[in-house]
Order: C-alpha cells, then structure tokens, then sequence
C-alpha cells in the first residue's frame, strides 16, 4: 500500500493529519485512581494529577489527539473525578470552538443498569457503545489518559490499516524487570502479535535484546466493528474481568490480525519518550528530567504543543539580592505566580502561585500549586501536594526517621507531603 493511500497531508511540523484520523475517534479512559502514587491520588484520580509546571497528566494524550488531527474524543471517567472534569471543561471546552467538535465527557452513568459502574477497561467502553455509533467512526483508538508521552497517532493508523489488522497494539520497550507492570507482547518479525500476557511474573524478553521486553503502551486501535463485536462477545462472560490486557486482547490473538506497533522516533529510529508515572519514584523522576538541559521531553516544542487550562497569573518573582538574603533559582523551572522571597530554589520544579519565604532552601523537588513554605525551612527531595501550607522551620529530607513519623516515604527516599498530612483539611466530608 503507498502513502497515496493514506491520503497523506503532514502539515509544517511534520504531523500526519489524513482521513484516516478524520475518520477515527478517540477514547480516553481516565477512570482509575492510581494507587500506586499513594496519597496523590486519595481526592483525585490519576490522569488529573498536575505534572511538568502546569499541565495534568490528562493533557499530553489529549494534546496527541489534537495535534493528530483526530477531532473526536471521549473522556471515560469514574473515580473522584471531580477535579478532572472540572479541567476539561475550563482547559478543553474552549478549544472546541476553535477546531470543531472534541471532548465528550462520559463518566460513568449507570448506562446498562442501576448497578453497573465501569467494571474494567472493556467495560467501560461497552457501556458507551451507543455513543462510539452515533459518532460512525471507522476506527476507534483506545488511550490510557494517565502516561506522558508525545505521539501522533497518525502513523500507527495507516500501519493498523496497511497490515489489514483487526486491532493494533502500541508497544515499547522497557527493562524486563519493570515489565511486571504492564501487557508485553511476544511479535513476530513481520509485526504480527503471537502472545500476550497482562502483567506477568516472567516476562519474556526479546530474543535479539536479553533483558528488554516489549511492553504495551495501552493504546490500542481497532476496527469499530470489530471492536464492537469482542465487546458484546464478552458481556456475557461471567469469569471475565472485562479488561482489554486480561481478557480481550489475548482471547482474539491467533484467530484474528492482531499487530504490534513499536513506538520509535520517526528521525533517529530510536526509543520515544513515554513514561508511565505510576509511582511516586517514577513522577518524582520524571518531573525532575524536566529541567534537564535538554530534556527528553520538550515542552518548548513549538510544533507539538501541550494544551491545558491555565488561570491569568502575573510572571514568577525573585525578590531581595543581599548577600544573606537572595531570592533564586538554580536548574529549575517556575511557573506563574511563584515569589521566591530571599530563598534557594535548586533543581527543582514549582508549579504555579508558590511561595517560599526567607532563607528556605528547596532542593530536588517537585512542589504542585498553592503551596505556601515558610521561612528557615529546608525541603529536599520530596513531592509536596497542592495546597500544602509548610510550616515555618520545618525540615524534610534532613532526617529520614523522623519524616518516615510524618510523611510518606517512598522506596528511593522521596517524601510525599500533603495538606492532610499536616492537618490541613482541605476536603472534608464530615
């Protein structure tokens, strides 16, 4: 099959805007709560965790979708989402009138029957299998909205459609003992997708790379009607889970063309940047590589742009230039609405509206809006939480016993504070 075909348009920047996006929809399923970042995610769920300065982890696949020329998207949500539909409908409500009909928010609404919330991954896509049809799409992508990465869909559709594939399976490579975590698949040279298992004990590794399993990226891409076909197939399976990994996925491989698609960069050949930032470590770790030189993930990339909301907020501040009081910052990023009063800020990320007062020092941290850090405070190597007021003289990262009392304390020594933690209920049921 040739390019003409696909009816290839790439814009300036590159993208592969075709009628093969035009014809897909797009379904984002943020319903989970992320466990595994602890107490980030006890009034939220993943995909609204703030990330990079000023996004939420929601708004790079997102962005994807927008930049891919992909103009019909459905955001599945269930856990707390208060605060993620809050952000859609400010950030990405505006952009619709700009470029035409986009996000459709689908929480979950008891759709099949008075009892039936989303029960995995699958099921949830089944219960809006209404709204996929009265969108009449051709193709439906399937996208984890808790991972950050920049990708344009584009290319892995014209491969789905050039393999003649039923389902195509987004693929990475990643270190056989982190792969526990994910699906990994087991391709064949020509792509073909030979085994799939969901988080496994043992994974298998790549026959030309010892050590190195192909992990699925969670992103799928299937023939609506086939798609709709495996879906009502598994409804009434009662020793189903209803999950795509567990249960979909590894039921049609054999019998139907299933294809891996390895996520490279279309330049160099090489691994893309993706990152699952499931763990407090992995968040920590990827919102440090942020302020990196050159960084893996350019957030200056004037050709892809990562869309969000974001509140009218004055530039940053470094205030007071003594010698015994200087406001600065040193290999980090600040975003709007920080004032750095007479304090050290190094390697580190703030989002906006921070402050930190005299003769504070922050290092090596990543510190969400609306915190407030008191004076002769020493911060090191921690995570704290929106909304956090840090009392003046506090000291975190000085004394691992003592903030393993307080704090949680990650297993590479990175402590997460949050506004409940130090008393300062900012949600209440009661």
């Amino acid at each position: 099959m040739t390019l003409n075909v696909y009816n290839q348009n790439p814009t300036p920047a590159g993208r592969f805007v075709s009628r093969l996006t035009r014809d897909a929809m797009a379904l984002v399923l943020a319903g989970g709560r992320g466990s595994r970042l602890e107490n980030l995610t006890d009034w939220r769920a993943k995909p609204a965790v703030p990330f990079g300065g000023k996004f939420r982890i929601i708004d790079f696949p997102l962005s994807n979708c927008l930049n891919s020329g992909i103009r019909r998207v459905g955001v599945l949500t269930q856990y707390k989402a208060h605060s993620l539909i809050r952000h859609i409908q400010r950030g990405w409500g505006m952009i619709g009138g700009d470029f035409g009909p986009f996000v459709e928010l689908l929480p979950a609404q008891q759709r099949i029957d008075e009892t039936s919330w989303y029960k995995g991954t699958a099921d949830a896509v089944y219960q809006n299998i209404d709204i996929i049809r009265s969108f009449n799409p051709k193709y439906v992508i399937i996208l984890a909205g808790d991972h950050v990465y920049k990708m344009d869909y584009g290319p892995m559709l014209a491969y789905h459609v050039a393999q003649q594939a039923d389902l195509t399976i987004g693929c990475i490579e990643v270190p056989v003992q982190d792969a526990t975590a994910f699906g990994v698949l087991d391709m064949a040279q020509d792509g073909r997708v030979q085994a799939f298992e969901e988080k496994p004990a043992n994974p298998p590794e790549l026959a030309d790379k010892p050590g190195v399993s192909l992990a699925s990226m969670g992103i799928y891409v299937f023939d609506v009607e086939f798609l709709c076909e495996q879906l009502i197939a598994d409804r009434d399976l009662e020793n189903s889970s209803h999950d795509f990994g567990k249960d979909i996925i590894p039921k049609v491989i054999g019998d139907r063309n299933v294809y891996g698609y390895s996520f490279l960069d279309l330049q160099s050949g090489g691994q893309s940047y993706w990152r699952d930032v499931g763990t407090l470590d992995s968040f920590w770790q990827a919102n440090l590589e942020l302020i990196g030189v050159l960084p893996e993930l350019n957030l200056y990339d004037k050709d892809w742009p990562i869309w969000t909301h974001q509140e009218q907020l004055p530039p940053a501040k470094f205030v007071f230039d003594d010698e015994s009081l200087r406001g600065m910052a040193v290999d980090s990023m600040v975003s709007g609405g920080c004032i750095i009063s007479g304090a050290t800020v190094r390697r580190s990320l703030l989002f906006s509206n921070v402050s930190v007062d005299a003769n504070t020092v922050v290092e090596e941290s990543v510190v969400m809006p609306d915190v407030r850090i008191g004076k002769n405070c020493t911060i090191r190597k921690a995570v704290l939480d929106k909304g956090c007021v840090i009392p003046d003289g506090t000291q975190i990262g000085v004394d691992s016993a003592s903030d393993r009392d307080l704090y949680y304390i990650s297993p590479n020594e990175v402590a997460l504070v949050t506004a409940d933690m130090l008393g300062q209920t900012l949600h209440s049921i009661k």
